[in-house]
């Protein structure tokens, strides 16, 4: 069965083969709903898209193990490559990370990863603005 290590956790849980991280996290007890650098994490905790793929407060830096989920959702594409004015008005690729991050409730593991929960963004930082 699969171990998925949360790294600033320091966790690591078991789970079937094909199982859906955001759910996992959430039976472990960690809030990956993590807002914009922590703020608003304890509310997102409960609102939020439950698991849709349209809100973005579930993202994650997959460290490793990339190739033991599933590829990108149209979701995910959609999220991280397309502007689209929202609470934060920007697409997600614009803070970085573009080849590690995923939606932890569109992310299915099958195998070994390891997750980094709540990335940071900077808001002014090189490719923010671009």
């Amino acid at each position: 069965m699969p171990i998925i290590k949360f790294l600033k956790e320091k966790k690591e849980i078991e789970v079937p083969q094909g199982a859906w991280l955001r759910e996992e996290a959430v039976k472990a007890g960690i809030n990956l709903n993590c807002g914009v650098n922590g703020i608003g994490a304890s509310i997102n905790k409960f609102v939020n898209c439950q698991s849709m793929g349209t809100c973005g407060t579930c993202r994650v830096l997959i460290k490793k193990g990339m190739e033991n989920t599933n590829p990108l959702t149209l979701r995910e594409k959609f999220k991280f490559y397309v502007p689209v004015p929202e609470p934060v008005p920007v697409c997600l690729m614009y803070i970085g990370h573009e080849k590690e991050m995923r939606l932890a409730c569109m992310t299915q593991v099958n195998g070994d990863i390891e997750v980094e929960s709540s990335p940071e963004f900077n808001l002014f930082g090189v490719n923010f603005f671009s």
